[in-house]
């Protein structure tokens, strides 16, 4: 059985793979940037789309993904770096807090 990844607290020492995209406005980009996530059954812990840029031209999509690896999280980079619309991909890992 697969623990959910989806608002769980992170346990001690386990990091967060935060993903970062930015892409043309355009309907399909969402469900595109998700479904690269889902083929591999994952589901964000957090997911934040902002339709940004003068005239709404851009749309910033952020997301988190609680106990995801390295390797892991450069592999589906990439994957986002392959949709059309996508312009940027930025990736950033948060570690849990320890408790004093």
């Amino acid at each position: 059985m697969v623990a959910p990844t989806g608002s769980l607290a992170l346990s001690q020492n386990q990091s967060t793979a935060c993903f970062s995209v930015v892409a043309n406005t355009d309907p399909s980009v969402l469900p595109r940037v998700l479904q690269v996530f889902a083929k591999l059954g994952r589901v964000p812990g957090q997911c934040h789309p902002t339709v940004s840029g003068h005239r709404g031209e851009e749309l910033h999509i952020d997301m988190q993904f609680p106990g995801m690896s390295a390797g892991e999280t450069e592999k589906l980079a990439n994957l986002l770096r392959c949709i059309v619309e996508v312009t940027t991909v930025l990736t950033s890992e948060k570690m849990a807090r320890q408790a004093a």
